[in-house]
């Protein structure tokens, strides 16, 4: 069956699912995985359940899980939350917002249609492209340190903090959720795996961060590796691509048009600079339906 398919029968998800037969939905943006899950209102379960089924080993194994709901506000058509694999929520993803809408638009999309995505902190709007690309209005980044929050007494960016025994020096991005951009002259060499969790739960964060490394390749074009809050590093990470635009414009180093290269493959930014809406394409795939019985 075409992936289009899957798409369109797979969201007939009933609403009020008892425990014992849970559907889901399992997708990827760019590697970056997710189980989507839906039902009438808030969830019930808790962070145990979704810690046992994101174990790659004895579970589904995701990133993260969507859970979707009725739409709160008259007009729009979806309300969604994020819960990472350990339990966590969590305000945004750009990755998961992009699976929501490509499931949305089910297997013929209009390619004129707005879809209105509700989350705790807004709406976004996401629009399906004639190249099946998902394209989502992220809204205006903030870079105040109480967005995130981020607690300083430095006066501008770049930020400076003692982390893994060491001075780090990164621009702070809120894209609805916190991230930390530093800039690395190689990826492939970054300290991912010590700076990354040194940084993610360092106290400057009290809600934690996601922490992105990454390297300017032109004005058009920057690489990234980012280590998630409550995840690890992942494949991709969407609104970590916006945060790394935003700091590499912030610090002139690239232009409004950037593509954003992760591990899992490559997204489309597009930010014409502060105060400015910003633009985030790139692909939502179905992988496999199913049913979690209890």
């Amino acid at each position: 069956m075409r992936a289009e398919s899957v798409v369109s029968c797979c969201f007939q998800f009933i609403f009020g699912s008892s425990d014992m037969n849970i559907p889901f939905v399992k997708m990827h943006a760019l590697g970056n995985d997710f189980v989507v899950m839906r039902g009438k209102g808030a969830p019930h379960f808790d962070a145990n359940f979704i810690r046992t089924i994101s174990n790659r080993y004895s579970g589904i194994g995701f990133d993260q899980l969507l859970w979707l709901e009725p739409p709160h506000t008259l007009g729009n058509d979806i309300f969604y939350r994020i819960f990472n694999a350990d339990g966590g929520e969590v305000e945004q993803c750009g990755n998961g917002a992009r699976c929501i809408a490509r499931l949305l638009a089910g297997e013929q999309p209009d390619y004129q249609r707005i879809y209105l995505m509700e989350y705790g902190l807004g709406v976004i709007q996401a629009t399906i492209a004639p190249d099946s690309m998902v394209s989502l209005n992220m809204g205006i980044p903030s870079t105040e340190p109480a967005a995130l929050p981020f607690v300083t007494t430095q006066p501008e960016a770049p930020y400076t903090v003692r982390a893994a025994g060491q001075d780090v020096q990164f621009r702070i991005v809120s894209m609805g959720n916190p991230h930390a951009v530093l800039m690395v002259d190689d990826v492939s060499t970054a300290a991912v795996a010590t700076l990354g969790p040194a940084l993610e739960s360092h106290e400057c964060f009290p809600n934690r961060a996601n922490i992105g490394f990454m390297q300017v390749v032109d004005r058009s074009h920057v690489v990234l590796r980012v280590f998630e809050r409550g995840v690890g590093e992942t494949r991709a990470c969407g609104t970590g691509a916006c945060a790394a635009a935003v700091a590499a414009r912030l610090a002139d180093s690239v232009d409004h048009e950037v593509t954003v290269s992760l591990p899992g493959g490559d997204v489309q930014i597009h930010w014409g600079g502060p105060g400015s809406e910003l633009y985030l394409k790139g692909e939502a795939i179905t992988v496999f339906e199913g049913q979690i019985n209890g």
